[in-house]
């Protein structure tokens, strides 16, 4: 989660202008707190996080203390690979994200049958990787959303409609998994290229290779 600042600057006793930050990590927020509360010339200091919500300086530093081991700063990959011929879906999620001071990716896959398409396939990958989420414990956070599929990002985002009943219950499922965990989304297309480990998970998923793998990264 990031979070932006706003304060009242005191000038010459009585004057006071009014200022706003870029949205910052929640470590960079609190140490700019501490300095601006330290200098006596700042007044109605408020934290806003991305969810819209409003905290103190002392309601911050607590919600850091909580927050601190739960997963943050989520971004997630994922790409649904097709086989026409057995109707198997090979799905495959990576998903990064902080939890204390420390950074983690999770590489995961599965195997799904009874698919009739490729964008079906798509929408399953999706939905197992917000299954990941939940298991692990995010709610009530922001969350990149990253794939190759302009059908899936476009739809979820409203910018595409969705005729197709098969695709339309997948997109009810998401819609529903993303309210239960309050989740902010933000949806980004990208290049084959770059979800090529999420493409690489699906695609052994397909051959039988079960992987699921949690690794802290330097």
């Amino acid at each position: 989660m990031k979070y932006k600042l706003e304060w009242e600057y005191k000038i010459n006793g009585t004057d006071k202008v009014l200022f706003t930050s870029e949205f910052i990590s929640g470590d960079l927020a609190s140490q700019l707190g501490e300095e601006l509360d330290k200098s006596g010339k700042t007044s109605c200091l408020t934290f806003y996080d991305e969810m819209g919500t409003s905290w103190t300086f002392k309601e911050m530093k607590k919600l850091l203390t909580e927050v601190e081991e739960d997963p943050h700063e989520i971004t997630l990959y994922f790409d649904g690979g097709f086989h026409k011929e057995t109707n198997q879906a090979g799905l495959g999620a990576v998903i990064f994200f902080k939890q204390g001071k420390k950074k983690y990716r999770i590489r995961a896959n599965e195997l799904f049958s009874e698919m009739d398409t490729n964008n079906e396939a798509e929408y399953a990958a999706l939905f197992y990787a917000l299954n990941i989420l939940e298991e692990i414990g995010v709610h009530h956070l922001p969350c990149e959303i990253k794939g190759d599929s302009q059908v899936v990002l476009k739809q979820l985002d409203g910018e595409w409609p969705c005729y197709e009943e098969a695709l339309n219950k997948w997109l009810d499922r998401i819609e529903a998994k993303i309210e239960k965990l309050g989740m902010k989304p933000k949806y980004t297309p990208i290049s084959r290229n770059d979800n090529k480990e999420a493409d690489k998970l699906a695609s052994q998923a397909l051959e039988g290779k079960e992987i699921f793998s949690k690794t802290q990264l330097l």
